[in-house]
């Protein structure tokens, strides 16, 4: 069964429009795993607008089950990432205003960036994915930086769902095709939800882990966060 990460990062965000520690990050972690998620997914970005830094640093103690760290790789980040050591670290090009991550890697322009930063994160033993789109020159060009996984960025895929769906999925059944054809493991996130999850696991060959973190988040609010977490687990039986 492909794996699920639940990103926690809008419980920050609602936490921080007020102050304090309420909602509790640390428990929305636990309660993620004890729920039954596979993984626990953290994007600290520079202005700290919703996960902190050093929210990454006290919720590494408490995952018991996968750590997943996003982030544009700054002096920082990667500092961040070695500390720690989490399971995986998911490169993005968010520049630093980006409000969401709405774009993949050019891996032929940034190979020799990405591929010294891969090297620092491999040599500590942390597990490597970069953010990518269905373009498949550049799926074959990421195996050239050193990455063990790619994401496959899915907003195109989640806007286009409810026009026409076998359309909204073809370039990534290809792009899963090249990475499976070229030893790249594939997780996939953005825009992934109850409506069109399902579809795109299961037409996508491959496919490990996904990224849910603002619709999972957003459907907790209407049906707690332990029966979200179950439903969208069964999408991806």
């Amino acid at each position: 069964m492909t794996r699920l990460s639940v990103n926690i990062n809008k419980i920050a965000t609602l936490r921080n429009a007020r102050g304090g520690n309420y909602p509790n990050v640390l428990d929305a972690a636990i309660n993620c795993q004890r729920f039954g998620a596979e993984g626990v997914t953290v994007h600290p970005r520079p202005d700290e607008r919703h996960i902190r830094y050093q929210d990454a640093y006290d919720i590494k103690p408490i995952i018991t089950t996968e750590f997943n760290i996003e982030g544009f790789p700054t002096e920082k980040f990667i500092k961040l990432v070695l500390d720690i050591k989490p399971t995986q670290v998911t490169l993005v090009p968010d520049p630093p205003d980006a409000l969401t991550s709405n774009a993949g890697w050019d891996t032929i322009k940034n190979k020799s960036f990405l591929k010294d930063v891969i090297t620092q994160f491999k040599s500590a033993g942390i597990r490597t994915s970069i953010f990518i789109e269905t373009d498949s020159e550049l799926i074959k060009n990421a195996v050239d930086t050193g990455t063990d996984r790619i994401e496959l960025y899915t907003e195109p895929y989640a806007a286009n769902f409810h026009k026409n769906r076998e359309k909204a999925i073809a370039s990534f059944i290809k792009a899963a095709e090249t990475a499976n054809s070229v030893g790249l493991g594939l997780n996939a996130g953005h825009d992934l939800d109850l409506d069109n999850l399902k579809y795109f696991n299961q037409n996508i060959p491959g496919l490990l882990e996904v990224s849910i973190g603002h619709a999972l988040i957003s459907d907790a609010l209407y049906l707690g966060l332990e029966n979200t977490i179950q439903m969208y687990l069964r999408e991806l039986k």
